[in-house]
């Protein structure tokens, strides 16, 4: 299930799209039992001795250590995608996914007046697979894009996923030493022929005319947990446990979260809310940017309307996993307020969803680019494979809804 939602410069009306996840069954407030994480995680050692040091952490910076820890960080080292990772993206799941996403793309582009310049920027991009998909399709439509200066941003702060990113789409035809004013830790020229640049902050992108693609990107981005009790909100925090040595337990803070006065509102009927600062900060600066510069953002993540509580989870080889064992071996999501996003957007800029995925796909044309697919391969291994990926995009009871 992904959800998609896009932010725009002017009302055009573009199909976009949500999706929500039901999270109440999972149980994650469980505790790890004894025994449960191993002893050798270094990691683990390094959040209970800061904790012991310094009181209870938030677990906006229980996700920050556990995913972008230089050291020991989840995302840092390790590749995690795909079928011998721990979770599967779209893009991974099928080609036509990234060529719809391009098509979208070269539409907004023609609709917005065909800009003399692009800077298409990619949010946390993977293995480079959307992006490859994307490219492929602006090579293919070049004589509608020779009038335009088109250039490819990552931001990426795994080590690990952009050297994946850069074999994937130049073939490792890249720069690391640059001058010491440019931003980029790393640049090179995609098998395309365009410039592509790599930065670990979203605010090193330089600004213009720009299409912003954020896909699984705000659900891996940390967050707080607030809980309601009789007389106050209060934000759930992570101890050690003091009876068991290295075992981590959620708690809730003595006092009221200032959180709560920032960014709950006053009718709010839920008891328990999940906010994350950060991705307020993001999203306003793609809202800025899109106001004063042009462009538009299209975000597909798991999501919801504002209506969910407790979404928070761990994934490690493709199964639930308890966020508080074993740090830095399983990935950490939580689902996207979209309600919060556009909220926090204001009248910036038009907000346009969220819609599904399959309503999106489907009206992007993914059954005429499924019928040529078909149609081309005659194989049916090769056909078998194109309609299993086809079902995982679109059916209601895998990601399609």
């Amino acid at each position: 299930m992904s959800a998609l939602v896009t932010l725009q410069r002017c009302g055009r009306r573009v199909l976009h799209a949500r999706a929500a996840f039901d999270a109440s069954r999972l149980g994650r407030y469980r505790s790890n039992q004894p025994g449960d994480s191993k002893d050798d995680n270094q990691l683990l050692k390094h959040l209970v001795m800061k904790i012991k040091a310094t009181g209870p952490i938030t677990v906006a910076e229980y996700m920050k250590e556990v995913l972008t820890n230089p050291i020991k960080g989840y995302y840092m080292h390790h590749d995690m995608l795909g079928e011998h990772g721990d979770f599967v993206t779209s893009p991974e799941i099928s080609q036509v996914f990234g060529e719809l996403i391009g098509i979208w793309c070269i539409s907004e582009w023609m609709s917005g007046g065909k800009s003399k310049s692009l800077k298409l920027v990619e949010l946390g991009p993977g293995k480079g697979s959307l992006m490859d998909d994307i490219l492929r399709v602006f090579s293919q439509f070049q004589h509608l894009l020779n009038s335009c200066d088109i250039s490819i941003h990552l931001v990426e702060v795994s080590p690990k996923l952009s050297e994946i990113q850069a074999m994937k789409l130049t073939g490792n035809n890249i720069e690391t030493k640059y001058d010491e004013d440019t931003s980029a830790y790393k640049k090179g020229i995609t098998k395309s022929g365009f410039k592509i640049y790599w930065y670990s902050d979203i605010n090193d992108v330089p600004a213009g005319y720009t299409f912003f693609i954020a896909h699984e990107f705000f659900d891996a981005l940390p967050i707080h947990k607030l809980q309601k009790t009789s007389d106050r909100w209060r934000e759930m925090l992570i101890d050690v446990d003091p009876d068991i040595p290295h075992k981590l337990r959620f708690v809730l803070g003595s006092s009221t979260s200032p959180l709560a006065q920032t960014f709950i509102q006053a009718d709010e009927k839920r008891d328990h809310i999940e906010v994350s600062p950060q991705s307020a900060v993001i999203i306003q600066k793609l809202a800025r940017q899109i106001n004063h510069c042009g462009g538009a953002a299209l975000i597909a993540d798991y999501g919801h309307s504002g209506d969910k509580t407790d979404t928070f989870r761990g994934f490690r080889a493709h199964q639930l996993h308890n966020v508080l064992i074993d740090p830095g071996t399983a990935d950490l999501t939580a689902d996207v307020d979209f309600g919060f996003l556009k909220r926090i957007v204001g009248n910036d800029v038009a907000t346009l969803g969220p819609i599904t995925q399959q309503e999106f796909l489907k009206n992007m044309g993914i059954d005429l680019r499924m019928k040529v697919l078909l149609d081309n391969n005659k194989d049916e291994s090769t056909q078998q494979h194109l309609l299993q990926s086809y079902d995982f995009l679109m059916n209601p009871s895998k990601m399609g809804s």
